[in-house]
């Protein structure tokens, strides 16, 4: 801004003046500038009239080094000549007049460039909302595309099921011998919910199918067997001679850790293995021993439930072995090819990342992979005994979630038990586990322990801790991310928002709904189907609910926030003082979530992410807490599994190894015969090498 030119010399005059004593003690002694404004004119007079008052100013005038300019001016204003006086005083007006336009102009431009400045704000915002909507749809785009060749990946899956005559038989004689009390074994065939009348027994549907082909059942099922296994023709030798059997078992995977499990049974020259599972982490890795299996080749791999970490493997497995048989309940035959899609889109992309940057991973399989192994699937459903070359198999309902099974695996008077994941109360989805009566004194049991180390509060308990504080969230008007397993977890979540939060909008986004949608589409046909999605629960749609689901509950993957939708909707739930994440399972140390919940207890401000190569801080405001609902027996549930088996030696695997000691300890102390976790030889026993085994 421009001075006033005369304000130097009038200073100067008002110094002058306030020096006289008679004006000493006045109001304005001690201020210059006061009195400068004040009575300017009176000081203008004063300098035309007094030479004498110009006399003193010559030797007392100080130019401010901000305003050069004032220099001549005071020259001419100090003169002796009141001419030339006068001449300064227009000179001094016309400059004034001069600096007042030029402050006008300023000003009249300054507000020009404040209009632009608020202009290019705000067009710089549209063009960053612009730039994160296009992101936005990218993603959205990216996923509909993903989903779209997973979706194709597991159509020709199906298709090529539906024209092999071995799984068209397998599926068939599964349906014809399920039970028609309780189809799949009764624990999760029903709305759990829901109490039923009991009813007359329907006629057995191999009943029905016999009748209606004219022919007697054993008959029909004798048929479909030899599809499912066709028996041995090579011609029996002239001299019968016999072979010793032994039931050897080998964890591979998951004994001492929990993930990628896997575990080998042999009994002459059979091999099959239960389950085969990824290790969690980045890259996936297959169960840690699994090469000590490849040997030699396998009859079969038996799943006991479609979550990755038991069934992830099996694609590479069935690729490296074309004729290899995939044995699993029918639900677990129906989710698994979900499962498998997902996990080969998640090793393609990290493959393509990788040669991008000139690293290695190779993926462990590939879609093709996938179809191929959805072609081989077998299902059996539970309390159905299948023969696979010296032993036989029995699934039973394991709890855990819908389709988890238990195998019973028999050779000669030799069983083993292996629980799986295994569960006795009820959800909202699966009952309890039921022990068959081929599983009682059993010679060896081989029990899950991942929550061997605690004791777990009433499930009800659990369920209202969860409610309560979603409603506190809720009422406050913010938002609650739930973090979930896709498969099972996140049904559960939103069936006990469904039910005890009926007036709180909840959305299911990314894999958690499209496994939704199967277990939809798996009870439909069952008396009491599982409805999810509906009233106040459904399915989110990115990426717009992102800003405009401004409250309510998100349930999505992934359940330890390692990626998929669940960062994308952290990234703006967690900066809100108002609103909540909550974690609700199993978070492995590496994992996101394990993470998130170490900074929160430790008062951190900020959480870093990988968003698509570049770190982004996210603020820490939202309230973080695990409100755990495990889906694995605790202690107490695992000690009455062993005390209903009552094996003759126990077995521990996926779980902690120093948490497998002590409750080791405590399996003995009430007399359960313990054996390590490592490989186990039942006892021998002869078989003729010219008989051939039953169904």
């Amino acid at each position: 801004m421009t001075s006033d030119p005369l304000l130097p010399v009038l200073r100067a005059v008002a110094e002058v003046l306030l020096s006289r004593p008679a004006l000493a003690g006045r109001e304005h002694e001690h201020d210059v500038d006061q009195f400068v404004a004040a009575r300017r004119q009176m000081l203008i007079d004063a300098l035309l009239r007094f030479p004498g008052l110009r006399a003193r100013l010559r030797g007392k005038l100080r130019i401010p080094r901000d305003q050069p300019e004032s220099g001549p001016l005071a020259a001419l204003l100090s003169s002796a000549d009141d001419d030339v006086v006068r001449t300064g005083l227009r000179l001094a007006e016309q400059l004034d007049r001069m600096s007042r336009l030029q402050q006008t102009r300023l000003q009249r431009h300054q507000k020009k460039i404040e209009k632009l400045r608020v202009r290019l704000e705000r067009a710089n915002g549209q063009n960053r909302h612009a730039v994160a909507e296009l992101r936005s749809t990218r993603a959205a785009l990216g996923d509909t595309q993903k989903r779209a060749e997973e979706l194709g990946v597991q159509v020709s899956a199906l298709q090529r099921r539906l024209r092999d005559p071995h799984t068209t038989a397998a599926s068939l004689l599964a349906a014809l011998q399920q039970s028609p009390d309780v189809p799949e074994g009764g624990s999760e065939t029903r709305d759990p919910r829901i109490q039923q009348a009991p009813t007359a027994p329907p006629i057995p549907l191999v009943a029905l199918a016999a009748k209606a082909a004219g022919i007697e059942p054993e008959t029909l099922v004798t048929a479909l067997q030899a599809i499912v296994s066709p028996p041995d023709i090579t011609p029996a030798p002239r001299v019968t001679v016999t072979r010793e059997l032994q039931l050897r078992v080998l964890p591979l995977g998951g004994a001492t850790e929990i993930g990628g499990s896997c575990v080998l049974i042999e009994a002459g020259g059979t091999r099959l293995l239960v389950d085969a599972g990824l290790r969690p982490g980045d890259p996936a890795q297959p169960p840690r021993d699994i090469d000590q299996a490849l040997t030699g080749p396998i009859d079969a791999v038996v799943v006991t439930h479609a979550h990755t970490d038991h069934c992830g493997y099996v694609p590479a497995l069935v690729e490296r072995m074309p004729r290899l048989r995939v044995i699993a309940t029918p639900a677990t035959v129906q989710l698994m090819p979900a499962m498998w899609a997902d996990s080969a889109k998640l090793m393609g992309r990290r493959q393509r990342t990788h040669r991008e940057w000139g690293a290695s991973g190779e993926a462990l399989y590939q879609g093709d992979a996938v179809e191929v192994a959805v072609q081989r699937c077998e299902e059996v459903p539970y309390g159905v005994r299948r023969q696979i070359g010296n032993v036989t198999l029995e699934l039973f309902p394991a709890g855990h979630i819908l389709g988890a099974a238990g195998v019973v695996v028999q050779a000669g008077d030799q069983r083993v038990v292996i629980t799986g994941d295994i569960s006795g109360f009820r959800q909202e989805t699966v009952d309890g586990y039921e022990i068959p009566d081929a599983a009682r004194e059993a010679d060896l049991l081989v029990m899950e322990s991942t929550c061997c180390g605690e004791i777990h509060d009433p499930r009800e308990t659990r369920v209202t801790d969860l409610v309560r504080a979603v409603e506190d969230v809720y009422a406050a008007g913010g938002r609650v991310l739930i973090p979930a397993f896709a498969l099972g977890r996140a049904q559960e979540l939103a069936l006990i928002m469904r039910d005890r939060l009926s007036h709180v909008p909840v959305l299911l986004d990314g894999m958690a709904a499209d496994i939704t949608s199967s277990f939809e589409a798996i009870t439909a046909g069952r008396s009491s189907p599982l409805r999810i999605v509906g009233e106040n629960v459904a399915r989110a749609n990115r990426p717009d609910d992102l800003d405009q689901f401004t409250s309510g509950v998100v349930i999505t993957t992934s359940g330890m926030l390692t990626g998929g939708p669940a960062v994308q909707w952290a990234a703006r739930i967690l900066p809100e003082a108002n609103s909540a994440l909550f974690l609700s399972g199993y978070q492995d140390e590496e994992s996101g979530g394990a993470r998130l919940l170490r900074l929160a207890e430790g008062g951190a401000s900020h959480l870093s992410i990988d968003d698509h190569g570049m770190e982004r801080r996210i603020p820490l405001r939202a309230r973080v807490e695990m409100m755990r609902l495990s889906a694995h027996a605790d202690k107490r549930g695992l000690l009455e599994i062993a005390d209903e088996v009552t094996a003759r030696q126990v077995m521990l695997v996926h779980g902690v190894p120093s948490r497998q000691r002590d409750f080791a300890r405590i399996l003995e102390i009430r007399h359960h015969h313990m054996t390590t976790t490592g490989p186990w030889h039942g006892s021998p026993f002869m078989v003729d090498s010219d008989s051939h085994p039953t169904f």
